[in-house]
């Protein structure tokens, strides 16, 4: 018996996974990760590499970020420590969804996970101070094929929430380029 269940999203292949959490006087225990199961809930790749992030303030936004060309990753994300709210946006050429995003907020405490497929953007923003983020990846990190995307990209628009002391960025992010001016490589394969 699987010990998941899924939740499809406006994009195609984005996944929302909730694991099946049996907890008892001691605490709590869940499956993170069973290939068998979540190959049967439509996460089929092969994980290769497991990330770990952490952001010490609030109102910290990671993203839009993605591997460009063959080095591409889908990205299977779980948050160990606080709350985010996590994007995926869709950037592939020619697909019905290019430059729309969904959003599902991870924490802690609902143990949510987020499947994004390869061809799309990634970010998160933090609802929490001393936020915990795991990645799982089907591709190893390349430096050469490592992008972004602007966060405030108008032609994507993400509806981000309102930060209450200000906004921190990496210089990475905060000197992405639109989409636009991307030499993003993505196209749907439909």
């Amino acid at each position: 018996m699987a010990q998941i269940t899924v939740e499809k999203t406006a994009l195609e292949g984005v996944l929302v996974l909730t694991p099946k959490v049996f907890g008892d006087a001691r605490g709590w225990f869940f499956e993170s990760w069973t290939d068998r199961d979540y190959r049967a809930a439509g996460v089929d790749v092969t994980f290769v590499q497991d990330n770990q992030s952490f952001s010490e303030e609030k109102g910290t936004l990671r993203g839009i970020h993605f591997q460009n060309g063959e080095h591409a990753q889908a990205k299977l994300v779980r948050c160990t420590r606080g709350a985010v709210v996590d994007y995926a946006v869709d950037l592939r050429k020619g697909s019905p969804s290019y430059a729309q995003w969904v959003s599902v907020e991870l924490s802690e405490e609902n143990k949510l996970q987020f499947f994004i497929p390869r061809g799309f953007g990634h970010a998160f923003f933090t609802l929490t101070d001393n936020v915990e983020f795991c990645y799982k990846a089907d591709n190893y990190y390349n430096y050469e094929s490592d992008r972004s995307i602007r966060w405030n990209d108008p032609e994507i628009g993400i509806s981000w929430p309102a930060p209450e002391t200000g906004l921190t960025l990496s210089d990475k992010d905060r000197g992405a380029p639109l989409l636009a001016n991307s030499d993003c490589s993505f196209v749907c394969a439909d």
